[in-house]
């Protein structure tokens, strides 16, 4: 059972704020300032905005933290005070906390080595490695609350925070906890990882619009952008929940996981099948069960069009009336963090009874031509929806959620 959300996106901090602006169909991308990006490719990325981790934790613990790690803890407390779980020292040993995060922290990593060069090596942070390794997210929020139950931080790149829901939900069925707190959370908007995305001719390059440089399945997509922020739900078991009178949002009841086995960056469609099937079958539901995909729709040219061949593998001829939506066209790509932002939205969207919409959608795509809800929020009342995500290495994750009764 989910009973707490938390999200914090470049198109709002909040679940609300961050909802309203996927049902606005609001782009977050923006032109960079952090840093220079006369020599870069890319000049344009989807950042969190109006974020004070001081309002989450007290000042002194938040700058032992990287971003990702503040991000984290940020949308965990979210989630914990919408689900109303006291951790006590009788069920501290039965919350558990899965956050992963794709790089980890990069952001502190950088700052630390140009310490390094430009100081020497007795000006290095005490705090640079705790800050930097990307467990810290779990490590922090377990602390920040107390659960002592089974505690990791998946990494399975743009598929960990969808692995570590699906993990989470694994953790409880198999009765090792009664909660967990989960997700996924990213902050790598840096030189560094710039450049080296730059250099893959990965990300697109329309830096005279960034509200429309992100655009899944449109036959203009010429890349991703990076994103970053955090999305983490509370997942209890359905008795635990009962028991202390909790809301449910949603159910959690799908979870398939699979590996492409064929190339570091470069997606196979089986892997994607397998995945979604897998999910499907522990589900016990058909194809054509589902009512929505949040699809992984990163704007890249083959990515897109290998997740619609994927899709329509999986669902035959009721893919061409399933509704497939990128909220990457609004936020950009969250990387580690995008399964657990993805996650809130898919349920906001059972609760809600609307559909994300694909905005940027311009120019149809032969080879991508399924009902990609283009440019508006849909209103739809759905039963169950299935979030897609994919992980450079061929990692793949598909999760699937069910409206509460």
């Amino acid at each position: 059972m989910v009973t707490g959300m938390g999200a914090v996106s470049p198109i709002g901090v909040g679940t609300q704020a961050f909802w309203d602006g996927i049902v606005e169909g609001r782009s977050g991308v923006r032109l960079l300032d952090r840093f220079d990006t006369s020599d870069f490719s890319t000049k344009i990325a989807a950042t969190v905005e109006d974020f004070n981790a001081e309002d989450y934790v007290d000042r002194k613990e938040a700058r032992k933290m990287d971003r990702f790690a503040q991000f984290a803890v940020a949308a965990s407390s979210m989630a914990m005070q919408q689900s109303g779980l006291q951790i006590t020292p009788e069920v501290a040993p039965r919350v558990g906390v899965y956050i992963g995060s794709g790089i980890g922290g990069l952001m502190t990593l950088e700052e630390q080595h140009k310490t390094l060069m430009e100081r020497g090596p007795k000006r290095v942070s005490p705090f640079f490695i705790p800050m930097m390794i990307g467990n810290m997210a779990s490590g922090q929020v377990s602390i920040l609350f107390g659960a002592q139950g089974p505690n990791s931080a998946p990494v399975s790149a743009c598929a960990t925070g969808s692995n570590a829901i699906g993990d989470a939900f694994s953790i409880i069925q198999r009765g090792d906890a009664d909660a967990m707190i989960c997700g996924g959370a990213e902050a790598t908007i840096t030189p560094l990882a710039l450049a080296g995305f730059c250099s893959a001719k990965a990300m697109s390059e329309r830096n005279d619009e960034p509200s429309r440089a992100s655009r899944p399945f449109d036959a203009g997509r010429d890349g991703f952008i990076m994103g970053e922020g955090a999305g983490v739900l509370i997942l209890e078991e359905r008795e635990f929940a009962l028991s202390r009178g909790a809301h449910i949002l949603a159910e959690v009841v799908g979870y398939g996981m699979s590996g492409d086995a064929f190339h570091l960056v470069q997606p196979n469609s089986q892997g994607a099948v397998r995945a979604m099937t897998s999910a499907l079958r522990r589900a016990e539901l058909t194809p054509d069960a589902i009512g929505y995909i949040n699809a992984h729709g990163t704007s890249t040219p083959v990515g897109d069009i290998s997740e619609t061949k994927a899709i329509k593998d999986v669902f035959g001829e009721y893919a061409m009336k399933l509704p497939v939506s990128s909220t990457k066209s609004m936020t950009g790509h969250l990387l580690g963090a995008a399964g657990g932002i993805e996650a809130v939205a898919c349920i906001m969207a059972l609760r809600e009874g609307i559909l994300p919409p694909t905005i940027n959608y311009e120019t149809p795509d032969p080879q991508c031509d399924l009902d990609y809800v283009p440019n508006k929020a849909r209103p739809c009342e759905i039963e169950y929806a299935m979030s897609n995500s994919f992980g450079f290495g061929g990692h793949n994750a598909t999760l699937i959620f069910k409206r509460a009764e």
